[in-house]
């Protein structure tokens, strides 16, 4: 299955836009990301990263459905 991820902040930066990965059927929101994370441009991001699944941050075994909006949350700072 083919998953569209929403990328924000330093990711869209890296990638320049969202991209897609393909997943199996029932794939969880670890496998989505370890398939981002062999794309050179946001390898090492992905690692520092989570997901969101429908605008929730997602627990790695959270099963990701076929028109789920499914978005790379790269970690920020401040103050």
């Amino acid at each position: 299955m083919r998953v569209t991820v929403l990328l924000f902040a330093t990711a869209r930066e890296a990638a320049g836009r969202a991209c897609d990965v393909e997943v199996r059927e029932g794939a969880t929101a670890a496998e989505v990301l370890a398939a981002l994370s062999t794309r050179p441009e946001l390898a090492a991001l992905a690692a520092r990263s989570r997901l969101a699944v429908n605008h929730a941050f997602a627990p790695p075994e959270t099963v990701v459905h076929a028109g789920d909006e499914v978005a790379l949350v790269p970690p920020v700072g401040g103050g």
